[in-house]
């Protein structure tokens, strides 16, 4: 039986430990390795189910563009499903966009796990996953809902199992057109792939600990946007590391794995950098939702 609302539902934001290019498909898109992180910095989703089959977007603190992500994941499943149900949803927008933090794609994933519940669609995991990609290369991610190995466009991923780290997040006020980045001559395409396996064993996990890899888009985001270099240094020299996540403009630091984190974030950030320490998250929080896939593991 379906539901009338669903409160509360979250959509964590993600970080690329590295982020490496491999090469291209023919038909143009990149092929990447990188590992996905959930972090505990997060969005907030409220659905109230409709009868008459309208979708409307309530903004309950930043606002959002008139046809965000998460409206066209409602439509593009209320297609696919042929439901005569509609919905309300209610973001509290937390996670800043244009930080290659996957604030968008989240929103989508959680909107589809929550409308498949509200709707009483059945749908398996792997089919609403199926639908997530043709919106977006992350939304697969977080409708998995697992750190992963993710490979070709993110669409093949391997789970991880990672101890919980501290890693001190920083976005600066300017954000960075995607397509610039891979527009750019900067951008290292020929990165020598890694095999999946090598990250399994203990070996691999402590690698990804301390630091494996590079971004390879940070070079170019770096000269698209030089507060990049300036949120990287600051967090360098606090914590003694520094990575850009995604195609930026966010730079995070490794902070530890103790109870308490290495050091604090700066407290006199320029005006408009936004900040906070995570926590890396284990799994999703909407992980254990079995909706129409009770056995089904992803």
């Amino acid at each position: 039986m379906s539901l009338a609302s669903l409160t509360g539902v979250a959509a964590p934001a993600k970080l690329n430990l590295f982020l490496h290019i491999v090469g291209r498909r023919p038909d143009g898109y990149h092929l990447l390795q990188s590992v996905f992180v959930l972090i505990d910095w997060s969005d907030t989703l409220h659905f109230e189910r409709r009868a008459d089959g309208h979708l409307a977007r309530h903004d309950l603190t930043a606002a959002l563009p008139a046809d965000d992500l998460c409206l066209r994941a409602a439509r593009a499943l209320q297609a696919a499903s042929g439901t005569s149900f509609g919905a309300d949803i209610a973001i509290d927008k937390q996670v800043p966009w244009g930080a290659g933090m996957g604030g968008g794609s989240s929103d989508a994933a959680s909107t589809l796990l929550a409308l498949n519940r509200l709707w009483g669609l059945g749908w398996t995991r792997s089919r609403l996953m199926a639908l997530g990609l043709s919106l977006g290369a992350d939304v697969p991610f977080f409708i998995g809902g697992q750190n992963a190995f993710v490979e070709g466009i993110g669409e093949k991923m391997t789970p991880l199992v990672l101890p919980r780290q501290w890693l001190a997040v920083v976005k600066p006020a300017a954000g960075i057109e995607t397509r610039a980045i891979f527009a750019s001559p900067l951008l290292a395409r020929d990165h020598e792939a890694d095999k999946v396996a090598g990250f399994l064993a203990d070996e691999g996990i402590q690698q990804l600990l301390n630091g494996y890899g590079s971004n390879v888009m940070q070079p170019p985001a770096e000269a698209e946007c030089p507060d990049v270099t300036k949120v990287a240094r600051v967090l360098a020299e606090r914590f003694g590391n520094s990575r850009m996540t995604g195609s930026g403009s966010a730079v995070f630091a490794r902070a530890g794995t103790d109870d308490q984190p290495a050091a604090s974030l700066p407290s006199d950030l320029p005006e408009g950098w936004v900040g906070r320490m995570c926590r890396s998250l284990v799994q999703h929080p909407l992980r254990d939702w079995r909706d129409g896939a009770k056995d089904e593991q992803v």
